[in-house]
C-alpha cells in the first residue's frame, strides 16, 4: 500500500509542475499575443494602443496567476501536506491574490468585487445595451 501512495505522491507532484507550466505557458503566450496586437492592431492614439497593451497583459498574467495557484496547490496538499508547507501555500495565495486583486484594479479601474458602472464595459463582459440588443435576422 506505501509503493502505491509514494506512485501516486510522484504522479500528483507531476501534475503540480505540469500546471504551474501551463501558467508560465500562458503568461508568456499572452504577453505574445498583447505585443502583436501591439505592432498589429491600430488605434487612433498611442495612450489607446498602450491602454489595450496593458489591458492584454495584464488579463494573461492574471490567468496565468491562477493556474500557478493552483499548482502550488496541488503540490501542497497532496505530495507534502505538513503544517510549514501548509502555511507557506497560504502566504503564496494571499500574496497572488493581493496581486490578482491590484491588476484587477489597474486593468478595470474598480475593484473585482464593485459592479460596473452604467455603460462601463470590462474585457470580454457585454454592456447592458449589447445584451439587450435584437438580432438582425434577415
Amino acid at each position: 500500500m506505501d509503493g502505491w501512495f509514494e506512485q501516486y505522491r510522484q504522479i500528483m507532484s507531476m501534475v503540480g509542475a505540469a500546471v504551474d507550466g501551463l501558467g508560465v505557458a500562458v503568461i508568456l503566450g499572452g504577453a505574445l499575443l498583447a505585443l502583436l496586437r501591439l505592432a498589429f492592431v491600430r488605434r487612433d492614439t498611442p495612450l489607446g494602443l498602450y491602454q489595450q497593451f496593458r489591458h492584454n497583459l495584464g488579463r494573461a498574467i492574471l490567468l496565468g496567476l491562477e493556474f500557478l495557484i493552483a499548482g502550488d496547490i496541488i503540490r501542497t496538499v497532496v505530495v507534502d501536506p505538513t503544517m510549514l508547507n501548509v502555511l507557506i501555500l497560504g502566504a503564496i495565495v494571499f500574496i497572488r491574490t493581493f496581486l490578482s486583486i491590484a491588476l484587477q484594479l489597474e486593468i478595470d479601474g474598480r475593484w473585482p468585487w464593485q459592479p460596473a458602472a452604467p455603460g462601463q464595459k470590462t474585457q470580454g463582459t457585454p454592456t447592458d445595451e449589447s445584451r439587450q440588443r435584437p438580432s438582425a435576422k434577415g
